[in-house]
Order: structure tokens, then C-alpha cells, then sequence
């Protein structure tokens, strides 16, 4: 059985994982209407990966005892200003996302909840992934600086690219 403490920081977890889903979606849109198609690819996989991390999440509370709540979601932004800023935004994002994580896990140790500690750790590698992904692609895009070729290659490498662990 959950707490109530537990089962209120995954709810919070929950919510934080679906604006994910949606600030990706909305990030794959614009780069979609702008060109990028490999760009909105990658985004796009992105999203549905971080929909999955919120549906297990989701089953994880109900099958504990616990509630699962179903976040309100508030609209993404429709405009940004270019693909590197796309990225930067996006490993920011992944900055509080790995904070967020940090706090259901010390929630779980100071409620001695051992089992959902256990289980966050998923989350916790999830994290170190992400981020390290994120930091790559910035990488990359500093390298490619505003050399439209080098940004063309970008775009169609970054196709291929599957998140390979959700």
C-alpha cells in the first residue's frame, strides 16, 4: 500500500510526465511546419516515450492501493525561436525533470517506502539518459553552429535517432 504522502508525490510525478508528453508535442509540431522533419520525428517519439513514462507511473499508483490522478494539462507554445534553442530548452527541461525525480525518491526514503523507492530508480537511470542525450545534441548543434548544411544533416541523423529506453 502506498501512503498518502507517497502516492501524492507520484500524482505530482504523474503531472510533471504528461507536461513532457506535451511540451515535446508542441516542440515536434513547430519543427514539423518549419521543415525539420527529422527534428519532428525525434520529438515526436520523445513525447509518446515520455507518455509512457507517465502511464507507468499511472499503473504503478493503482496498483498499489493508491489513486492515480489524471492532470488538467495547459496548452504548449506554438512558436520557438530555432531547433538549437528547441534542444536547449529541452535539456533544461530535462534539468527539472531529473530534480522532480530526485524528490519522489527522497519523499521514499524518508517515508522508509523501500518498494517505490526501488521502483523510481528506473527513473532515476531514465534521467541520466536523457540528459546525456540532450547534452549530445547541443553538442553537436555547437558544432554545426549556423552552417544550413551542417543543420540539413542534423535534421535528417536526428531521424534515425530512436529513444531506445522507454
Amino acid at each position: 500500500m502506498v501512503s498518502p504522502k507517497i502516492e501524492k508525490a507520484l500524482n505530482k510525478q504523474i503531472e510533471v510526465e504528461a507536461k513532457s508528453s506535451q511540451f515535446y508535442l508542441a516542440m515536434a509540431s513547430w519543427a514539423d511546419t518549419q521543415g525539420f522533419h527529422g527534428v519532428s520525428q525525434f520529438l515526436y517519439r520523445h513525447s509518446d516515450e515520455e507518455r509512457q513514462h507517465m502511464l507507468k507511473l499511472i499503473h504503478y499508483v493503482n496498483e498499489r492501493g493508491g489513486k492515480a490522478e489524471i492532470p488538467a494539462l495547459p496548452k504548449g507554445p506554438a512558436k520557438f525561436e530555432s531547433i538549437q534553442i528547441i534542444f536547449k530548452e529541452l535539456f533544461e527541461h530535462e534539468q527539472r525533470v531529473t530534480q522532480e525525480i530526485n524528490t519522489v525518491v527522497d519523499a521514499c526514503l524518508k517515508e522508509k517506502d523501500y518498494t517505490t523507492h526501488n521502483f523510481m530508480q528506473w527513473y532515476v537511470s531514465e534521467q541520466i539518459e536523457e540528459e546525456a542525450l540532450a547534452r549530445t545534441i547541443l553538442d553537436k548543434l555547437a558544432l554545426i553552429g549556423n552552417d544550413k548544411g551542417g543543420l540539413y544533416l542534423f535534421d535528417r541523423d536526428l531521424a534515425s535517432l530512436t529513444p531506445d529506453h522507454s
